[in-house]
């Protein structure tokens, strides 16, 4: 059967046969063998360098190919040949094909895309054995067509700032060699989640070199590619355990570069994704360095300007932190309030439905230690002149278990809030958030009759005050205009 291959190898098309492609299995394009890198193509999708003779295994197979070979299915060869046949695709689809232009190439791309076909059904079936040397041309394989110069941010190719474009209403980039790039990276996770692959022998290859390039390509613009990298490396963090700390500590010094450098938020909801599932394997007690990234990485994207885009993921990380370790209530609700917006309201309607989540797993004993504070800025989030920033604060009292901790602490929330409360009972131009006080107010008075008639009654004293002053600051005002009147005549 070798022979055959061989034979088949030096075999070359004629015009006939590039008409007539239903018999053509795979094919390999012309190339120079060379250490070099080749110059990128115009596409922006990058050219791998040609495998050296020290690169590829010493076998005539892996000889520089003729402009064009037939190679059989691997299904049609003896168990023997096709681990070298395997090599061979495999070295095959290393190739690019140029995607500018659909008239372009369109025969090898076809072939190109039945023959990554052909590798991902091999590992997926139970004949799919992989060898050591058939695992580095494979990755080195995927290496070829996965890693390469991204194009640049929309803003980049416009002019415009950064801090003009709205995430959320962009169109995203979506790659044109998508057909060729799903299979490989679908490829890839056939490989990662293969029970024949030992982890000891794959780790040669899904090195952290290899990790690295991965997280980043997080900022590709195309979310297909995306949300394969946040699958491909959530299975690599599951299987490959000596590379958790290397991809935890990864994740955490894109978030750096993100607040601090780049303020480019791509990948950035995917990469929190993977963080809420692996913080759910933390073990209690938290290990400080987890509880340190808390602070330092996860908190800080709160005063992010794109939050909008990835807040239903950092939500979840940090509800995530609370539920392992109720100790850390306290540290991420004087979080939430020092990154509080001051103008931005859709960003506080935000902020408030987190700090829901948060008290809703939050003990009475941690609760107690940041009462003051977070009742302070509750108050001046039902004040709000932006109707939905009111309305949102008030329907925390929707929430049983959070009223039962402010039932708890009555007695420091009652005159904090009261005050909050009458205001916009007489004067708040919505009147559902009108009704909505209104029946607070009444919750309040039903919960301790004897301390709502105590906090009515200092209400009242201090309205009186205020009155008071008032009246003095105006009689002082009308002093100093009488004097000055007197003194010009």
């Amino acid at each position: 059967m070798l022979n055959k291959i061989m034979k088949l190898g030096g075999k070359k098309f004629n015009k006939s046969d590039q008409d007539n492609t239903s018999g053509v299995n795979t094919v390999v394009r012309s190339s120079r063998p060379t250490t070099a890198a080749a110059p990128p193509s115009s596409t922006g999708e990058s050219q791998s360098a040609a495998p050296s003779p020290s690169q590829t295994p010493n076998h005539p197979m892996f000889t520089a190919p003729p402009s064009l070979e037939v190679l059989p299915l691997l299904k049609d060869v003896s168990s023997s040949d096709r681990p070298l046949l395997f090599m061979k695709k495999a070295h095959m689809c290393s190739c690019q094909c140029d995607f500018s232009d659909s008239l372009i190439m369109p025969r090898e791309k076809e072939i190109k895309r039945q023959t990554l076909l052909e590798l991902v059904d091999f590992l997926h079936s139970s004949s799919g054995k992989v060898n050591e040397t058939m695992q580095s041309e494979l990755i080195r394989m995927v290496s070829a067509n996965m890693f390469r110069c991204l194009p640049p941010a929309h803003y980049e190719n416009t002019g415009a700032p950064p801090e003009g474009n709205d995430p959320e209403e962009e169109e995203p980039y979506l790659e044109p060699w998508w057909p060729h790039l799903q299979l490989v990276y679908e490829l890839l996770l056939r490989y990662v989640v293969s029970s024949e692959i030992e982890p000891k022998t794959a780790k040669k290859f899904i090195n952290h070199t290899f990790v690295s390039r991965l997280l980043d390509l997080f900022d590709s613009e195309d979310p297909r590619e995306r949300e394969y990298l946040k699958t491909v490396l959530h299975r690599i963090y599951g299987k490959f355990i000596f590379h958790r700390p290397f991809i935890r500590c990864s994740i955490y010094n894109i978030f750096y570069k993100y607040l601090y450098e780049t303020e480019r938020c791509v990948g950035i909801g995917e990469l929190l994704e993977i963080l809420g599932s692996v913080i759910n394997g933390f073990t209690v007690p938290m290990r400080e360095e987890h509880v340190l990234y808390l602070v330092k990485a996860i908190l800080p994207l709160h005063k992010s300007k794109g939050i909008s885009i990835f807040h239903q993921q950092l939500s979840y990380c940090v509800v995530q932190f609370v539920e392992k370790d109720y100790k850390l209530a306290d540290t991420v609700i004087r979080g939430l309030l020092k990154y509080w917006p001051l103008t931005n309201c859709n960003k506080e309607v935000l902020f408030l439905g987190e700090l829901e989540e948060v008290l809703d797993v939050t003990e009475p004993s941690e609760f107690q230690h940041c009462v003051v504070p977070l009742f302070r800025q509750i108050g001046k989030c039902l004040n709000s002149a932006n109707f939905q920033v009111a309305e949102r604060a008030l329907f925390l009292w929707n929430n049983e278990h959070i009223v039962g901790l402010i039932a708890e602490n009555k007695d420091v929330i009652f005159p904090i809030i009261f005050e909050a409360l009458e205001r916009n009972m007489k004067g708040h131009w919505n009147q559902a958030v009108h009704g909505l006080s209104e029946n607070v107010r009444r919750m309040f008075m039903e919960m301790d009759t004897e301390l709502f008639e105590e906090c009515e009654k200092q209400h009242a004293e201090n309205e009186a005050k205020a009155s008071e002053l008032l009246e003095q600051r105006e009689m002082t005002w009308k002093r100093l205009e009488e004097a000055a009147s007197l003194a010009a005549n």
